[in-house]
Order: C-alpha cells, then structure tokens, then sequence
C-alpha cells in the first residue's frame, strides 16, 4: 500500500496495489500489517456504509472529545469529493480545507484522523461510500460545521441549485461560532 502524506499532519492519502487481468481486479481494501509497516497502527471498530444521489453533500461532522474518531473513508461504487476541515487548534492547518476526489475507478482512500470535520458530494449518479471508525458512534457528542460556509469557501463541485444538503446540516453553525474541542 502506498502511504502519501499531504499538507495537514496525519491525514493521509492511501493507495492500494490493485492486480488487474482479464477477469477484472483484487486489492486489499484494509491490512493492519501493512498500515503497522507506515507506523498506523489503528484498532477500527466500527464500519459505515452510506449510499447517496448525485448532488447531495453530507457533512462536515465531526465527534467530540471523547468520542473523536479516526476515520478511514473509501467509495465503493460512483465518485465523491471528500473534504475535510482541521479542527485541531494547535496545527498549522486549523480552520483549513482539504479536499480530493475518491472514487470506485481510483480506488484512492483517505485517513482522517481525530480533530477534523468531514464531509462529501456526490458527483457520480450515485455513490456508496465506506468508512471504518476506530470509536463508536456517539449521538450526544454530534458536531457540525455548515458545509457552505464562505470562510472554508469548499467547491463542492455541485452547483448550489441542485445540491440536496439535509436540514440538520443547513441549520449547524459556522466554523467560526462551532463548538469543538481539539
């Protein structure tokens, strides 16, 4: 597996060696060996599997401290584009974006550790999207950041007329009034 550092310490990029012939493809999606070999020695506890239309974004959310959790995101079927927002106010990227394309064709997944929001829109008809959590899911320790937010100023890569956001999501604050504890 290949293991790409990017701008935020921590949050990585990881490619699969895919084997293709004329019968079609294997990879290994997830080897905790290979990971340990990178230093990422993470125990997942919790696997998610959300299924999607083009046009709607989801997100950013994050769990508080406690709660906070790793997460390691991959779609499975369609495209998104996956952003991410630092909440960790020690780091020199606090209160910055990042954001990549994953997709069933790249097969490209993103770590995202504790401290950060996340969020995808799905560009594709439709897209399935994966993501294994090394904590369980706690409903008391929901935080959300509003995915349209002009301090982030995140391309969603959706126009605004045809993206389908939640209203929980509508309603969460922005990044500067959000509550969270990194």
């Amino acid at each position: 597996m290949k293991v790409t550092k990017t701008a935020f310490p921590d949050l990585l990029i990881l490619e699969p060696a895919i084997f293709k012939d004329s019968r079609g493809y294997f990879f290994e999606s997830y080897n905790a060996a290979a990971l340990s070999a990178h230093q990422i020695d993470i125990v997942f506890v919790q696997d998610n599997q959300a299924r999607s239309s083009y046009g709607v974004v989801r997100g950013l959310h994050f769990q508080q401290t406690p709660h906070a959790q790793t997460k390691l995101i991959r779609v499975i079927s369609g495209v998104i584009l996956d952003a991410v927002v630092d909440l960790r106010k020690n780091a020199p990227t606090y209160g910055k974006s990042f954001c990549i394309t994953l997709s069933a064709e790249n097969n490209i997944q993103l770590l995202i550790p504790k401290g950060f929001a996340h969020g995808y829109s799905v560009l594709s008809e439709t897209a399935e999207v994966m993501y294994k959590c090394d904590a369980f899911y706690n409903k008391q320790a929901e935080g959300s950041i509003q995915m349209n937010d002009p301090a982030l100023a995140i391309d969603w890569k959706i126009p605004t007329a045809e993206q389908i956001v939640s209203e929980k999501d509508l309603l969460s604050p922005l990044f500067a009034d959000s509550v969270h504890q990194f």
